[in-house]
């Protein structure tokens, strides 16, 4: 047996308690710089190739008449993403993570006041492809949106509860698909409100404009 595995185990929990206290004070110091500038902050959280970046493409292209947005990318190597959002005219910044599989507060502080100039009225954040890991780390984001594509099945958030429970806004991704995937609307939702009860639901589609309407509306109140 391991004498000394209760005490590791201890020491491992310590130091993740640490790194969290850390991040959690970093991300309200974040909080306070966005309002301070009047700037919305969404943390936008899913499993990778569920349409994040799609649809923050039809977002840059429709929410000019809102007002200015910026989009910070997280991934674990490349500037794909971001290239991406470039060419459809975004203010976006790639931030690369290497082994990390999530943002953290410390990544979005180094950009406050540099690529964030403080006069976006929206700051779409898109997080690391993962289900797991980026529900642990606050932001300083006003709002948390977990996307669910149907091509992935209706039972992610049974599955990954933590992600879609902290969810302020769940949106359901890729509904131009729902005829050719063996998809269940109606356990989609039993799932969802099985973990959050209270969060408000979109059904969309970024290629056929289904639900975007309603997505930028959700975007200007938010």
């Amino acid at each position: 047996m391991c004498d000394d595995c209760g005490e590791h185990e201890s020491k491992v929990l310590h130091l993740e308690r640490q790194v969290l206290s850390k991040n959690s004070q970093l991300a309200e110091q974040n909080r306070l710089w966005f309002k301070k500038h009047s700037m919305r902050a969404i943390n936008m959280m899913s499993s990778p190739g569920s349409g994040k970046t799609t649809l923050l493409e039809k977002t840059t292209q429709a929410f000019c008449s809102f007002g200015k947005m910026a989009i910070l990318v997280g991934d674990l190597q490349t500037e794909l993403d971001a290239e991406r959002l470039r060419t459809v005219g975004a203010r976006a910044l790639q931030i690369n993570t290497g082994q990390g599989c999530h943002l953290d507060a410390a990544m979005i502080a180094g950009h406050l006041g540099k690529f964030i100039a403080g006069d976006e009225r929206l700051l779409m954040i898109e997080n690391v492809g993962n289900l797991v890991c980026p529900s642990a780390y606050d932001l300083g984001e006003q709002h948390k949106v977990a996307l669910l594509s149907v091509t992935e099945g209706e039972d992610k958030p049974l599955k990954y509860p933590a992600l879609f429970h902290q969810a302020d806004l769940i949106v359901i991704t890729k509904m131009d698909l729902v005829a050719f995937v063996p998809w269940s609307q109606a356990k989609a939702m039993d799932a969802i409100l099985k973990v959050n009860p209270r969060a408000k639901i979109i059904r969309l589609s970024a290629h056929s404009g289904e639900g975007m309407d309603e997505w930028l509306q959700w975007l200007k109140e938010s």
